[in-house]
């Protein structure tokens, strides 16, 4: 447990019994608290001294040991402990709070929480009340480096674009055109020089009759692209009509990208139309696989190399999404299913890493549960991560804390503390893409309202990459480069 945690606030579980009270024990050191079933059997702990005790039991145990009054006198329930780790977590953490519908949304956010606290404060909310003609979809929120002074999230529907704050202003953008398939989707800013990488997606859905996952998300096509934040330009990374690329992420030192790409030219009868790929796709969903990629990136030049597979899931016919490498650079941590890359709603959806130094892979087992362990972020130290998994209920997404240690091992993971613990069974809505911050964000949702209301967005100019690439194998990563003229040249201008 990180020493910054808000208190682990719980509630005890016993008919008979009328009060409680719980000790916790370090150092020499005792905290209590108590509950009585009257108050719903609450366990509230003092902030104040719950700070004070972690701090003074960083690295080590403490023992927790809870006294039940019932009727014919007071028991002792089995003792556990409780680690404390020496490394604290990045105090802030955002999440879009979402009812988890399919097709249409009404009132959502993007919030950030105080995980050494209770406080939660809205980032930016769509409307309180149903607005056919102003309500909008918000999501993708992402920061630079864990720093909320470069953020962005996506406005969808009415009043649309990609949200860029910097220096404290925000400015709205407009990055599709006639060349790019899609508005920017899953982004990655890179760590040093002024850019975002963006996957675009054509994105649909299907619905089972008699299956308990009940949807499922798929990309008909989907490239890659690289935003010139400065500038204001868009250019193709990869571009290709035989793959889906996605999920984007830059390596802590700038010169890697990180990316997940299907192979789907097998799938596709080559007689289908191109306006019925997508219904043919469909119909071969569990057949659809990404790997896990990646390609070198000069800063200097914004040139990229060649891309190469890192883990080649699909000949174990397993799928790879949202790879996120460790701020150290040596582990990449991603969510591994059956198929797909909508984990979120896939109970194979299990959280993995990959050990650069060693070229091993293997699967978090301390942190994973039998349902859906899915989006993840990790803290700046690299010592923890958070993750949406829906193993509570199975049906709505919450965020789950776990630490990694230096050996590369996850630990068992704690659900987020809520100053009243039922609020998280109690709660209608999912956490969605949790990311953690080392600050908050401070831009107000006044100005981000104005932002998006009043302003139709600055068109982003295209500029050709001349190290695009094109006709990529999602499985091999044997296919050359093309420069981005001749793809122009070749109709495959989309």
């Amino acid at each position: 447990m990180p020493p910054n945690i808000a208190p682990l606030n719980f509630i005890v579980r016993d008919s008979i019994a009328t009060a409680y009270v719980v000790q916790f024990t370090g150092k020499g050191q005792e905290l209590l608290a108590a509950a009585a079933a009257a108050d719903d059997a609450v366990v509230r702990i003092d902030t104040a001294e719950w700070r004070s005790f972690l701090m003074e039991n960083k690295g080590n145990d403490i023992s927790v040991d809870i006294y039940a009054k019932r009727p014919n006198g007071w028991i002792h329930y089995k003792p556990y402990k409780i680690s404390i780790a020496e490394e604290p977590i990045d105090a802030f953490l955002s999440y879009r709070l979402i009812e988890p519908g399919y097709e249409l949304y009404r009132q959502l956010g993007i919030y950030q929480r105080n995980l050494t606290t209770f406080e939660e404060k809205p980032i930016y909310e769509n409307n309180r009340e149903y607005d056919d003609n102003n309500n909008h979809c918000i999501n993708c929120h992402n920061y630079r480096m864990g720093s909320t002074e470069s953020m962005l999230f996506h406005v969808r529907s009415n009043h649309g674009g990609t949200i860029i704050v910097q220096n404290g202003k925000a400015h709205k953008i407009q990055l599709k055109d006639s060349t790019i398939i899609a508005s920017g989707v899953y982004p990655s800013w890179h760590p040093t020089a002024n850019l975002v990488a963006f996957s675009t997606n054509k994105t649909g859905q299907a619905f089972h009759l008699y299956h308990p996952e009940k949807v499922e998300v798929l990309d008909a096509q989907s490239d890659l692209l690289l935003y010139d934040v400065t500038n204001n330009e868009v250019g193709h990374i990869i571009r290709t009509s035989d793959d889906l690329e996605t999920f984007p992420c830059w390596s802590p030192d700038g010169r890697t990208l990180y990316y997940c790409s299907a192979g789907v030219k097998h799938l596709i009868n080559p007689i289908v139309p191109d306006s019925l790929i997508s219904q043919h796709l469909i119909l071969k969903y569990d057949s659809i696989r990404y790997n896990l990629m990646s390609i070198p990136f000069d800063p200097e030049s914004r040139s990229f190399g060649t891309p190469k597979v890192v883990i080649n899931a699909a000949e174990e016919e397993k799928s790879i999404s949202v790879p996120r490498v460790s701020p150290d650079g040596r582990y990449v941590l991603y969510t591994k299913g059956d198929y797909g890359q909508f984990h979120i709603w896939h109970k194979s959806s299990d959280l993995w890493v990959m050990d650069l130094e060693k070229d091993t892979c293997y699967a978090l087992a301390e942190s994973n549960s039998p349902d859906v362990d899915s989006f993840h972020s990790w803290s700046s130290n690299g010592r923890w991560f958070v993750f949406s998994s829906r193993r509570m209920d199975g049906n709505y997404t919450r965020p789950y804390i776990a630490y990694f240690d230096k050996q590369g091992r996850a630990h068992k993971a704690f659900v987020l503390p809520q100053e009243d613990p039922e609020w998280n069974i109690l709660l209608l809505k999912s956490y969605n893409v949790p990311e953690l911050s080392k600050d908050a964000v401070l831009i107000s949702p006044k100005e981000l309202h104005q932002c998006i209301y009043e302003t139709e967005g600055e068109q982003a100019a295209y500029k050709a990459n001349p190290t695009a690439i094109v006709n990529l194998d999602g499985t091999t990563g044997a296919s050359p480069k093309v420069d981005a003229e001749e793809v122009l040249s070749d109709g495959l201008k989309q």
